[in-house]
Formats: C-alpha cells, sequence, structure tokens
C-alpha cells in the first residue's frame, strides 16, 4: 500500500501560480512512476503530466505544456507541479497518483488505469 497526500491547492487569480506537492509513504520502493490529473466540475479525470521514479523522463498532457512542471524530491518521497499563468480553465480537483508495475508498463501513462494509488485531492480555484 501506498499512501499519498496532496497539498498546496488554494484559491488564486487569473495569471497567478501555484505549487502543488504530493507526498508518500508507505510501499514507496514499487513506485514506477507518478503522475497528476484533475477533474473539473462536470468533467471526466484528466491526465496532465507523469515523471517516471527511476530517471528524468517526463510527459505532459498538450493543454499543461509550458505552463506545468512536474518535478520530484526522491528524498522526500514527494513529487510537485508547479502551474504557471493559471486560468479559469484550471479550477478542478487536483490528484496524485503512483504507478507500479505491471500495470505501470502495460498501461498508457496518460489513463487512470495506469495508475494503482491516489490520493484525495486538492482544490484548485481561478477567479477571472
Amino acid at each position: 500500500q501506498v499512501q499519498l497526500v496532496e497539498s498546496g491547492g488554494g484559491s488564486v487569480q487569473a495569471g497567478d501560480s501555484l505549487r502543488l506537492s504530493c507526498a508518500a509513504s508507505g510501499r514507496t520502493s514499487t513506485v514506477y512512476a507518478m503522475g497528476w490529473f484533475r477533474q473539473g466540475p462536470g468533467k471526466e479525470r484528466e491526465f496532465l503530466a507523469r515523471i517516471n521514479w527511476g530517471n528524468v523522463n517526463t510527459y505532459y498532457a498538450d493543454s499543461v505544456r509550458g505552463r506545468f512542471t512536474i518535478s520530484k524530491d526522491k528524498a522526500k518521497n514527494t513529487v510537485y507541479l508547479q502551474m504557471n499563468n493559471l486560468n479559469h480553465e484550471d479550477t478542478a480537483v487536483y490528484y496524485c497518483a503512483s504507478a507500479h508495475p505491471p500495470r505501470a508498463i502495460i498501461s498508457s501513462f496518460t489513463s487512470a488505469s495506469a495508475y494503482d494509488y491516489w490520493g484525495k485531492g486538492t482544490q484548485v480555484t481561478v477567479s477571472s
């Protein structure tokens, strides 16, 4: 079991920045990758970014590439999502998730089904 706790959400103005954090605990030795997703009001859960735990590879959704940056601190078992130039469309609950073999390897990394454990989410509200 892996426990994930997100933090850093809040209410901001359009154009502002936020940095989300996700602290992992438990069986973190089996983590293959960490990802960020979000779910806006009335919308499906959307993949945002992924970072591999064993190398420097990162992946982004087209909708956030260039504005959002995913990073990690393995010593702290923490992954971050730096979000810049936020707009109203970024309003959502943001979730982090951990991916473990074999699902992490055989599933598409943009799919929620590739991730085994999820945090409870942190709310981000952007007002224009």
